[in-house]
């Protein structure tokens, strides 16, 4: 069911969007720096962001809202500039950070929710 969209649940959104471009930023530095460890790293900070929002919010949204703002960030980084500097460069790691970052995004937003409340427990019959 759709939950209505109020002002704290719109304001979580949004801060979630801002850290997910902090987490793309960090994670692109971090992945080229130390190039096994640093991806995975990166990679790992990323998946933890996007299951704390879906768990934080309750909702897929919640993992959602930080993937669009990792991704927005990520894709910002790849463009070139015109004096022809860029932060990911086209390497294993750039792209396993692109394309590891999207999958993750993309696990964590499909994922259940958890269980649903039990109903009492009671014996039929009774």
């Amino acid at each position: 069911m759709a939950q209505p969209l109020r002002a704290g649940r719109l304001g979580a959104y949004a801060l979630l969007f801002v850290l997910g471009a902090v987490v793309g930023v960090a994670g692109s530095l971090v992945q080229g720096g130390f190039f096994p460890a640093g991806l995975l790293l990166a990679l790992l900070g990323a998946a933890g962001l996007f299951y704390g929002g879906s768990r934080a919010i309750g909702t897929r949204a919640g993992a959602v809202a930080p993937a669009a703002g990792w991704l927005v960030a990520v894709m910002l980084l790849t463009a070139t500039r015109p004096e022809g500097d860029f932060l990911l460069g086209a390497g294993i790691g750039s792209y396993g950070y692109l394309l590891g970052g999207m999958a993750v995004a993309v696990m964590c937003a499909t994922l259940g929710q958890g269980p649903q409340p039990t109903a009492p427990a009671a014996r039929l019959g009774k």
